[in-house]
């Protein structure tokens, strides 16, 4: 996962890059940025929580993280600056890395 989330935040940056700076692309792009970047960061942090309630709570920050992702791309479409099948990969990993962070979620707090 840790790779995973990497490798999902370095196609978000590619992402954001080519949308360039200027206008609601602009604004919109940094905040997907942010978003997408803080997930594998927040998912590190996760791996090195100190109690399992510490695990719950930082990969409900990942969650929260990778369901922002979603909202950001999903306003790049509607706003008709990016294509769907331009974002629809992208978004398929997002819905992934948020349905094995809920599933994670789940077992942990079923596990306490």
């Amino acid at each position: 996962m840790k790779k995973r989330t990497k490798a999902f935040a370095l196609r978000v940056i590619k992402l954001t890059d080519s949308l360039g700076w200027a206008g609601a692309a602009g604004v919109i792009g940094k905040q997907l940025l942010r978003s997408g970047t803080s997930v594998g960061a927040n998912y590190r942090a996760a791996c090195r929580a100190k109690s399992p309630a510490d695990f719950v709570s930082k990969l409900g920050t990942v969650e929260e993280e990778a369901d922002e992702c979603l909202y950001w791309m999903e306003l790049l479409i509607e706003a008709e600056l990016l294509k769907r099948s331009q974002l629809e990969p992208l978004m398929n990993e997002a819905d992934e890395l948020l349905s094995i962070v809920v599933a994670s979620i789940k077992t942990a707090r079923a596990q306490r």
